[in-house]
């Protein structure tokens, strides 16, 4: 596994965190970049991280894909708010038999992957990270770090621990990566929801950092109560995610550094949100299966009225 080719598409936060990790336990890594392709070709990248900091000079680095070599494994590492590029960006540098590996936020994205590109893996990774793009080809890392991995099959069914796993697995934990491998993607991602949801969508709408919303008695309860809307929700689709896990993601965010998520970053920064892949797939399929969210439907629409506001202005 360790001769194997490594493609990052989104070379931010998150794909510059993890690929550049790979690069520095020696496996071969190609990373695709847009407004930092000139920087990082010619200083490369620099890491800021709790764990150490360190600069590759050398940078395997592209600004168009069809100038990369196909890869054994290409990292989704975009936004979903870009997925509409996929299509142009998958074909051209993933190997036949390959895998795709969708490092994004969200609901339903192994699905649109699937239907891009055939005769590949797609595995789904949720990654709790906390990490900033500050600057270009700056990349500051400030907790956590590690991914679960589920292979993704038709209508989510359960999977099991697959030998691609386990060899992403491996590449992943040479590179200092902790690692953990789920049977059952679907029950994962609804996993991931129960933060990602309340955090990402209460931090925009009222402004906060996470220890702010996790230091006022009534942001603190909107939370919980978010929390196990999406327990509903997963609970709609075949997934039981004990109440034991929603007071486990409190105490860790209680835990964490103050922390502005990414989508508050996207939105301070006017870049359209991630407002689908986090709220309205889980809604819809949720919806689909009978489930009334009505708090989570509310802060879907909040965000989709200030997302909006936000573009027409910035």
């Amino acid at each position: 596994m360790r001769d194997r080719k490594y493609a990052i598409l989104g070379t931010g936060a998150l794909g510059g965190f993890y690929g550049a990790r790979l690069q520095k336990a020696g496996l071969d890594t190609h990373f695709l970049l847009k407004s930092d392709y000139q920087h990082v070709n010619e200083y490369g990248l620099f890491i800021e991280s709790k764990e150490g900091d360190f600069t590759l000079t050398q940078v395997n680095a592209y600004h168009d894909v069809e100038k990369m070599p196909q890869c054994d494994v290409v990292v989704v590492a975009l936004k979903t708010t870009q997925n509409y590029l996929l299509p142009k960006l998958l074909p051209p540098v993933v190997k036949e038999n390959g895998v795709v590996l969708v490092l994004q936020n969200g609901l339903g994205i192994e699905e649109e992957v699937a239907q891009i590109v055939g005769n590949v893996t797609v595995i789904g990774g949720l990654c709790f990270l906390c990490s900033n793009k500050v600057g270009p080809g700056h990349i500051h890392h400030i907790d956590y770090g590690e991914i679960i991995l589920g292979e993704y099959t038709s209508e989510y069914s359960p999977a099991g621990i697959t030998e691609n796993m386990q060899l992403l697995s491996d590449d992943f934990k040479s590179a200092g990566i902790s690692i953990e491998l789920t049977e059952d993607l679907l029950l994962g991602r609804w996993k991931k929801l129960v933060w990602n949801i309340p955090y990402n969508g209460l931090s925009v709408i009222l402004n906060a950092t996470t220890d702010k919303l996790m230091a006022d008695q009534y942001t603190h309860r909107l939370i919980a109560q978010l929390m196990y809307e999406v327990v509903l929700g997963a609970n709609s689709m075949g997934r039981n995610i004990p109440d034991s896990f929603v007071q486990k993601m409190l105490d860790y965010t209680l835990q964490m550094k103050p922390y502005r998520t990414s989508m508050k970053i996207d939105y301070d920064e006017c870049r359209p949100l991630e407002i689908e892949a986090i709220f309205g797939n889980p809604l819809r399929k949720a919806q689909a299966a009978g489930a009334d969210l009505p708090q989570i439907s509310c802060v879907y629409h909040q965000l989709k009225f200030l997302d909006a506001q936000n573009q027409r202005e910035g």
